[in-house]
């Protein structure tokens, strides 16, 4: 879209949010003789710290710049969620900020209950750090992401560079290892001052000379989907197609899902089976 288009395109998304957010949600009251369905321009200009005419003229569309601090105030105003303050940014034809301050992360019980449904599938989720945050029952069965690896027990990437049990199951380890870097370096630059991202990159150094060597080429990101064999010391050979998808309403958090062939299948179907009985 032109310029023209991509400002009137804003105009109606700070508009829809604000139509969208109820005077509760942002600590007003409603008072009785309210007729505007959720805030009024005026309260989103307190809220935000920014003038009346000037926000209502973004509204409108008008050839008009707003900052990267104004469009900070304004996702703060509106509680914007990662998503929506991404969109925030992209039509105001600004770059998205790096993130100062991470929020905790969080996987709703409905979530849960969808990693559940994919067994025998393998499914799990992980955060803007590549922590584990939920993963299912034939997940387990295959990357025993719940045995302790200290001192990130949850973390793939402690996982992909420590763990003799990963390495020697991946037949394509190095190919992989270089592409969960590179989105990891994304990532990074988005959480600057998150000082878990720099506790987790130096003890990598630390321990990885392989990690150490990726970490310095700064290769472009590039994706992670596709057939993959894996060799298990119990189950023996897995095959499946992988699969990522990523949360619409948070972009940090993505599913890794495993599709297995018919063998594969058959062979944690039986295994899952077991491990309900014992």
């Amino acid at each position: 879209m032109n310029d023209s288009e991509r400002r009137l395109a804003l105009g109606n998304f700070l508009r829809k949010l604000r139509t969208s957010i109820s005077p509760h949600d942002v600590g007003l009251s409603a008072g009785s003789r309210r007729r505007t369905q959720g805030l009024r321009r005026e309260e989103v200009a307190q809220l935000a710290s920014i003038g009346l005419s000037w926000y209502t003229r973004l509204e409108q569309g008008r050839n008009i710049s707003p900052s990267v601090g104004v469009l900070e105030s304004l996702a703060s105003a509106l509680k914007l969620t990662p998503n929506e303050r991404r969109h925030l940014f992209l039509l105001s034809g600004e770059s998205l900020p790096p993130q100062l301050a991470a929020a905790e992360e969080k996987i709703s019980p409905s979530v849960q209950m969808m990693l559940d449904e994919f067994n025998p599938n393998p499914a799990y989720v992980i955060g803007r750090r590549c922590d584990f945050l939920a993963w299912n029952a034939a997940a387990e069965a295959v990357f025993s992401i719940s045995r302790p690896s200290p001192p990130h027990d949850h973390n793939l990437m402690w996982r992909q560079f420590t763990d003799p049990v990963w390495r020697e199951g991946s037949e394509d380890w190095h190919d992989v290892s270089q592409r969960i870097v590179a989105e990891f370096q994304t990532s990074r630059a988005r959480y600057l001052e998150d000082v878990s991202f720099s506790n987790l990159i130096n003890d990598l150094k630390s321990v990885s000379a392989e990690f150490t060597r990726m970490w310095q080429h700064h290769d472009a990101p590039s994706s992670l989907d596709g057939y993959k064999k894996l060799y298990h010391p119990e189950l023996g050979v897995l095959e499946f197609e992988h699969i990522t998808l990523q949360f619409p309403n948070d972009p940090d958090q993505r599913i890794m899902l495993y599709l297995p062939d018919t063998a594969t299948k058959s062979r944690l179907e039986q295994e899952l089976t077991a491990s309900k009985r014992n």
